[in-house]
């Protein structure tokens, strides 16, 4: 018998990382009114995730700061500077323990949509995938679904927080195609003038 699909999807959004090529922290810059970061987490709550899980690191009390009255509870990744990986490692074993799956999001791609996420979750609820992701021309990138029976070797020494070394270990995940100009980032000055005026011209 199939397991059922049909308990809460929380959601990980990841914003822990230093913004070094950016010169300061990225996740507090406005896009159309509201920081990087709200926003980010504003798409994941529209996406019916719940709870939600912001990992936190770098100038983690202004970026809690930025995400005052939203609806989502912090974990701090004291290893952030290691890289993304112990940050969804933070967040994945932070997820309570009634959650039936989890979608880890960056919190720096403005591009990713709440239909988007909703895509994955509505796969993964008439699927039976256990890990589900995303791929922009050939490119995997956040969001992915994570089932909770994947929690543990994600977060263990097998996954080490990697959704590509996931997917090799699980070849039958589910892909879901998104296209390319959602793949964007904000990882440079530059990336954050091009997309403010994408989002001014839309």
């Amino acid at each position: 018998m199939r397991p059922d699909r049909s308990g809460p999807v929380a959601g990980v959004v990841l914003a822990a990382g230093s913004s070094r090529r950016m010169g300061r922290n990225k996740l507090l810059f406005d896009l159309s009114g509201e920081t990087v970061v709200r926003r980010a987490v504003r798409t994941a709550q529209r996406a019916g995730l719940d709870p939600l899980v912001v990992v936190l690191g770098h100038e983690a009390d202004a970026v809690r700061a930025a995400l005052v009255s939203m609806p989502c509870q912090f974990v701090v990744n004291p290893r952030h500077a290691e890289g993304m990986s112990s940050s969804v490692c933070a967040g994945v074993e932070a997820l309570p323990p009634g959650v039936a799956a989890g979608v880890v999001l960056l919190a720096d791609m403005p591009f990713v949509s709440a239909e988007m996420i909703t895509t994955l979750v509505d796969r993964y609820r008439t699927g039976d995938a256990s890990l589900i992701l995303s791929e922009y021309d050939g490119v995997q990138a956040p969001p992915t679904l994570f089932d909770r029976s994947l929690f543990a070797e994600l977060a263990g020494p097998e996954g080490k927080g990697c959704g590509k070394r996931m997917r090799r270990r699980h070849p039958d995940a589910t892909l879901v195609p998104w296209p390319a100009a959602a793949l964007a980032d904000l990882d440079v000055p530059e990336d954050y003038e091009r997309v403010k005026a994408q989002l001014a011209a839309s």
